[in-house]
């Protein structure tokens, strides 16, 4: 009576062994960033659809230019796919609609949640991603991501079609947690038109920590009509000869 039982448990182990190496060959949606030269610093090629990341300022006064990267980086996943993006805040100041076009996200797509605290905003971002209904979901938080709490959206985001997950935290507030990669944002001169005009936003970004890619610093510029970031133009044209110098 031993050899069938004995002939499914192989039989099950088989199959688990099956499933479990077709699920780790299968890459998890990313989000390219539009720019070559960051893009290639993350793995697949772009922001990892599904768990949190990070996001801060370098200095309590880069609080406004963190916050923009997070709403660019909203913008550039809504511009791809239909919906509208949750942002919760505790402790930051709410955008409003001038601010958010200007980075070229339609007011229209963002639900705005002003929360008491911390735990109300990671409550939110959780019951909005268990939903499964928003491509983007933004908490803007006053205290930083704790671990246990990392752990919780991630666990809420998992599913078939994962969306952009971000977390705004202040400046100095880093802990343990999971988030995929963690940002430090900095203000940097916008760019000017022919008539001195303010143009695009840059930002001096460096990736501290990304799981299974490599750390960098980048400036760079935001183009809210392409919903991508590049490199401002005087340092595109110097990289241009480097990269042609090569033997």
């Amino acid at each position: 009576m031993r050899q069938p039982q004995e002939a499914t448990v192989a039989d099950r182990l088989a199959r688990l062994r099956t499933d479990l190496s077709a699920g780790a060959g299968t890459a998890p949606p990313v989000m390219p960033l539009g720019l070559p030269a960051l893009d290639s610093h993350l793995p697949g090629g772009g922001l990892v659809l599904g768990p949190p990341h990070e996001i801060a300022p370098a200095e309590p006064c880069d609080g406004i230019a963190a916050l923009a990267f997070a709403l660019a980086l909203c913008a550039r996943r809504l511009a791809g796919v239909p919906g509208e993006a949750l942002i919760a805040t505790s402790g930051h100041p709410l955008p409003y609609g001038h601010g958010l076009a200007s980075l070229g996200l339609d007011p229209g797509r963002v639900l705005l949640l002003e929360a008491a605290g911390d735990r109300e905003v990671f409550r939110a971002l959780e019951a909005a991603l268990h939903a499964g209904c928003l491509p983007a979901v933004v908490g803007l938080v006053g205290e930083g991501l704790p671990l246990k709490a990392s752990r919780r959206l991630q666990l809420a985001s998992e599913g078939s079609d994962p969306p952009l997950l971000l977390v705004l935290r202040p400046a100095g507030a880093g802990q343990p947690n999971g988030a995929a990669t963690r940002w430090q944002v900095s203000s940097a001169p916008a760019a000017v038109d022919r008539f001195g005009g303010l143009h695009a936003p840059r930002w001096g970004v460096r990736l501290e920590r990304c799981r299974n890619g490599r750390g960098g610093s980048w400036l760079v510029e935001w183009d809210s009509a392409a919903h991508r970031l590049h490199l401002p133009e005087r340092l595109a044209d110097d990289a241009a000869p480097a990269r042609g110098s090569r033997p």
